[in-house]
């Protein structure tokens, strides 16, 4: 007989096998800390010398920044074409998601994620090397208001070489959460029944909504996923992090501005059968806006996971926009 509290120490089968299949992505990582909690980031030749261009400042490196509710396993599917063409390609796991800490009770939010950013950058003694942002859906407002930082000459800013962003809801007025995300953005009474009562079948459900009915997550990627936002019960996070949201709608202006106004090279690669960020509208407002930005609309049956439903034509796109400059 199997005593209690060896009970409470056992994890769902689904778990085991999901972190097995991300053992691989993790092994090939690290951590530095941040403010008392580790983040988790890979990186090719991280413990390398950088490698200079004649000026002394390479361009050549590229840092990805992932969306909600998932990790820097978005990018496994682009992960080897990049490290052929970067010299250097660094993906983390924000605060509160992936294999990096989840801390609770905790104020998340997109100025610290920015924050995180910059001291990975610093940590890997990058911070006088230009860099390029490939960011999506969550990250891409990280990306904004490193991009503000950048354009207002802060302390500690990036150097930020381009922008490509894909698939964000960057504009408050044209972006359509899902109703789970509606419910517990607010951290209403529901909010920890809820994160308690989401399951695995329930997260398939809400994820494979946003993707295309042709480029669905195989049972085994869904796996990968979940497992990534239970690790050290993220999902009991998700309502804290969920606050982007509504920080989206304050600083608009800010983050808005920022994309509007800065001559640094920026691209959107856009999956348009996307719910969350609907065409036309999503694209029409932002060309609009955003006049000196580039956009690669892919083919129509990709939705809000561009990476991974359509790695080919994203790569396409992304390698287009890069060797223009």
């Amino acid at each position: 007989r199997v005593r209690k509290s060896h009970l409470g120490k056992m994890r769902e089968w689904w778990f085991l096998l999901g972190l097995l299949s991300l053992l691989s992505w993790h092994s090939g990582g690290a951590s530095f800390t941040f403010r008392g909690n580790s983040i988790f980031y890979r990186g090719n030749g991280l413990h390398s010398v950088i490698v200079e261009s004649k000026d002394g400042i390479c361009s050549d490196v590229v840092i990805l920044l992932h969306g909600f509710p998932t990790s820097s396993y978005d990018w496994n599917k682009i992960w080897e074409p990049l490290n052929q063409r970067f010299n250097r390609v660094i993906a983390l796991d924000f605060l509160g998601f992936g294999f990096s800490d989840k801390p609770r009770p905790h104020r998340y939010s997109i100025f610290e994620q920015a924050s995180v950013v910059e001291a990975l950058v610093s940590h890997l003694g990058l911070s006088e090397q230009r860099v390029n942002l490939l960011s999506h859906d969550y990250g891409d407002t990280v990306a904004l208001e490193l991009l503000y930082r950048t354009d207002h000459n802060r302390t500690g800013h990036l150097n930020i070489n381009s922008l490509c962003l894909s698939n964000g809801g960057i504009f408050p007025e044209t972006h359509h959460p899902r109703i789970l995300q509606k419910l517990l953005k607010d951290s209403s009474f529901l909010s920890p029944v809820l994160t308690r009562l989401i399951n695995f079948m329930l997260f398939s459900k809400g994820l494979g909504d946003v993707f295309g009915p042709y480029t669905q997550p195989t049972d085994a990627e869904f796996l990968d996923m979940w497992t990534g936002v239970r690790f050290n019960d993220g999902n009991l996070v998700m309502d804290s992090i969920l606050h982007y949201l509504n920080q989206r709608l304050e600083h608009r202006d800010r983050w808005v501005g920022a994309l509007t106004s800065t001559v640094i090279p920026v691209h959107m690669i856009y999956g348009p059968l996307d719910p969350v960020n609907p065409h036309p509208q999503f694209i029409l407002h932002y060309q609009r806006l955003v006049k000196r930005s580039t956009v690669s609309v892919l083919d129509e049956h990709i939705s809000h996971y561009p990476q991974l439903e359509d790695p080919t034509g994203f790569l396409n796109a992304y390698f287009s926009f890069i060797n223009a400059f």
